[in-house]
């Protein structure tokens, strides 16, 4: 079976903090395939889902003051072009960067809790907008990494069409077939048919992603009647007119919030894998 400490040290480490900076934190992601500059706007640490496998260390309460949107703007304006040079391979922290990663992929708001969640959201996507039409490449992506929860929301939906009109790209979440096992991961309040509402009416919007983290409880995978259960979700979701520009089936690589939650091996995503493709004509991608 995978385990966490089976990746390089690069893939493995994603504090959210480096060096000076308060709101941004440089990663090299698997998912994205390259550097990914991430925007923590929860630094409080709340989030509206408390995912079993989730990373984030909530045993201490995080800072609890407004996001400072002139800092915000310098760190990005201090980053961009340090990671664009390729400065950044020169820390000791990202030297080990394999060659392929070696390339900016995004800016991805994401880190301690549901980006969505912050009051001024569609005022961080048009500052981080700024400072990428000015000092990133024409390439550079911005991503929003969501478990979809707020999507319905007016003000949420003005940063998504802002991210629509600026290489945006929608990462969401979906960790379940059925309402049972969705509250059993996310153990939330908000019901599992409004993420599937968002999720859809996101998706007739514009093609999103959707990130799906796969993961034993125990000894004890998601059972066949679950996977075919998730599957029968994205069916929905494409039959509603929602267009799904890939899947990604990943599991548990850092230490989770609960010492149960245990990885799937690249066997068992592969079946998963296999599983999506024959009731979906989405890409697939894989990482153990």
């Amino acid at each position: 079976m995978s385990q966490p400490s089976a990746l390089p040290p690069v893939f493995r480490h994603h504090p959210r903090r480096f060096g000076d900076w308060k709101y941004v934190y440089p990663v090299v992601s698997r998912r994205a395939g390259g550097v990914s500059l991430g925007v923590n706007l929860n630094l409080d640490k709340v989030c509206n889902f408390d995912c079993v496998y989730c990373q984030v260390d909530r045993r201490e309460m995080g800072e609890r003051e407004f996001l400072d949107l002139g800092r915000l703007d310098e760190e990005l304006r201090q980053a961009v072009p340090w990671i664009v040079s390729g400065e950044i391979f020169r820390d000791p922290a990202f030297a080990q960067t394999p060659a392929d990663f070696r390339r900016f992929h995004d800016i991805a708001f994401s880190g301690d809790g549901e980006p969505t969640t912050y009051r001024n959201f569609p005022e961080v996507i048009a500052t981080a907008a700024a400072v990428r039409r000015e000092l990133g490449p024409p390439e550079l992506k911005l991503v929003l990494i969501t478990n979809a929860s707020m999507f319905h929301r007016s003000a949420v939906q003005r940063g998504l069409e802002l991210l629509d009109a600026n290489n945006g790209e929608i990462w969401a979440k979906l960790d379940a077939g059925t309402e049972a096992y969705f509250r059993r991961i996310a153990r939330t309040a908000i019901s599992f048919g409004q993420i599937l509402d968002n999720i859809t009416e996101a998706a007739r919007a514009r093609p999103i992603v959707i990130q799906t983290l796969l993961m034993r409880w125990g000894d004890d995978p998601p059972d066949e009647a679950e996977r075919a259960a998730y599957c029968q979700r994205l069916q929905d979701v494409s039959a509603a007119g929602g267009r799904l520009r890939r899947v990604q089936l990943y599991t548990v690589a850092r230490p989770p919030a609960e010492s149960f939650a245990r990885p799937l091996s690249a066997a068992e995503l592969e079946a998963w894998a296999t599983a999506v493709r024959r009731a979906v004509d989405v890409p697939v991608a894989v990482y153990p």
